[in-house]
Formats: C-alpha cells, structure tokens, sequence
C-alpha cells in the first residue's frame, strides 16, 4: 500500500548512535523538510562566508598598504616643508639682490644711445716735454667710486684679480698706455680687454657691457676703453681687473689704489 501525500512529508530519517565501549545507544531523528532546510541554510552560510571572504582580502591588501602609504605621506610632506624654506631663502636672496642692484644703478640706463666720453685726467707734469713716462698700470681702472666685493687670492685656484661692483655702463679706463692684446668675448669674463704695457706687464678687464678698442690700438693712460656690465659668469654689474707680470697674475693693489 503506497504512502499518502501527508505521509510521505512526513518521512523522517533516524540516525543510531552507537558509543564505543557503552551498551546505551542515543538515537535521532530529522525529518526531510528539516533535513532540506537545514542543507538550504548550509547552503547559504557558505556562499556568504565565501564572498565575505572574497571582499575580506582586497581589504586586507589596502589595510597592509595603509602604513607605506603613510610613510611616504610623511615624506612628502617633510620634502614639501623643505621646498617652502627653500623658495623662500630664494626669495630673500632675490630680494637682496635687487636691492644691491637698485644700490649700484644696476637697471638704470644712461640717456643717448652713444656714451658720451669724459676727457682724460692727466697728470701735467708727468706729460711735460722730457720726462719719462712710467709704462706700469698706476691709474685706477674706473670713472667713478666702486665697491671691492672680492681681493685677489694668488694660492693655487684663488681669484686671480679684484671684483669692483659698479653701476653697469660706468667708464673703464685703461691704468697705463698701451697696446690692445684681445678685444672679444669669453664664457667666463664675458666682454674683456686685455692691454700690453711692455715690460712683461698686461692689464685685463673683465665683465664688459661694451668694448670701445680692438686689438692693435694703441691707448693711453686713463683713456675709456670699455663700459662695465655683468657678462660671462657673473651675478651682478662689476669689473674684474687683473694685472699680470710674465703672463701670471700679481696683485693688483701693489699698482693701483682707487682714489
């Protein structure tokens, strides 16, 4: 005789428990409905553990990376405070040196497109018919008062020559008559001039805004042979002057004195 719907819902399966060792057995029964629900739950359970376990490891990943993330954060930030200090160290050193600029007339650009030249100062007597006339560089090498910014420093690779800060376009004169050498530019004094005074001694002016001599010109004591300015390598409008003895720089001061 077959089952009725009603009976076959509720068939049960029984499961004998058998301890090892004790003569008691425990028996238990479930029923299919339950039996199915409690797989269907089952079920379920594991597919959420297994996308919580899925979406678990991408967080865990970025969790690792959190604390690199924050040390090169901090690294960053500490190379961003040391570009802030150091704009505006460049800040200050700018603003400095447009206020040295502004002092020396640096930007300040003398009327008329030719400068006008200012008679040589010539000593009378020194010129006077039967004298002999000293050929060593004496007169001092600019128009105007200038600032000595750097002496020269004949050790090893010192500096060979003085740096006198002067506005740009004031007159370079020539310490001693002579004969032009050079006329030309350079990478590092920019514009020079380079004078033979014979006996071995040369004078060289460096930085030039404007050369008024060429090689093979003969000038004389305090005559203008240049204006000054800041080319080659130089920061600011100023004369380098060398004077050389046997072709090796000597200094200048033990020739020259600025009036």
């Amino acid at each position: 005789m077959s089952d009725s719907p009603r009976e076959a819902g509720d068939r049960r399966i029984t499961v004998l428990i058998i301890p090892d060792g004790d003569l008691e057995t425990r028996t238990f029964e479930i029923s299919y409905a339950r039996l199915k629900l409690l797989m269907a739950a089952s079920l379920a359970g594991a597919i959420v553990l297994a996308v919580m376990v899925a979406l678990w490891f991408p967080i865990a990943i970025s969790a690792a990376r959190v604390p690199a993330l924050e040390r090169e954060v901090n690294r960053l930030e500490a190379e961003r405070s040391q570009v802030t200090e150091l704009a505006r160290r460049v800040e200050e050193a700018e603003a400095a040196y447009d206020r040295v600029r502004q002092m020396l007339g640096a930007d300040v650009a003398e009327p008329g497109d030719d400068p006008i030249l200012p008679p040589l100062q010539q000593d009378d007597d020194a010129n006077a018919p039967g004298d002999d006339i000293s050929l060593a560089p004496s007169e001092w090498p600019l128009a105007r008062i200038g600032f000595v910014t750097q002496r020269a420093n004949l050790d090893g690779e010192g500096h060979p020559g003085l740096d006198i800060a002067v506005p740009s376009q004031s007159y370079i004169r020539a310490t001693a008559p002579g004969t032009v050498v050079a006329a030309e530019r350079d990478s590092i004094y920019g514009l020079y001039v380079l004078l033979e005074h014979g006996g071995g001694i040369e004078s060289m002016y460096g930085h030039a805004s404007e050369l008024f001599v060429e090689p093979g010109d003969a000038v004389e004591r305090g005559e203008v042979i240049a204006l000054s300015g800041s080319t080659g390598r130089s920061t600011a409008p100023h004369l380098h002057f060398e004077i050389r003895k046997d072709g090796l720089p000597v200094d200048p001061t033990g020739y020259v004195r600025q009036p």
